[in-house]
């Protein structure tokens, strides 16, 4: 798999994690305004956040080598 493909995935993940952190906000306001207990879903919400923030640094990383990379064939 190359870079490029590395990149599309990351951006894929990111994109596909934000959009269930939004589901996720959305399952919290509703049981909070039901009265029922957001202990779960609250923690849930937490796990998605850090996995957006690891797929964001893998994403850096993809990028950083990318940018790498151009540098050396520039250089050669």
């Amino acid at each position: 798999m190359s870079e490029t493909d590395h990149l599309s995935q990351a951006e894929r993940l990111i994109a596909e994690c934000k959009n269930r952190i939004a589901r996720q906000r959305e399952v919290i306001a509703n049981a909070f305004q039901k009265g029922h207990d957001t202990e779960v879903p609250v923690s849930m919400l937490r796990a998605l956040e850090a996995s957006l923030r690891a797929f964001e640094t893998h994403r850096q990383l993809i990028l950083d080598r990318k940018k790498g990379d151009d540098w050396q064939e520039r250089g050669s």
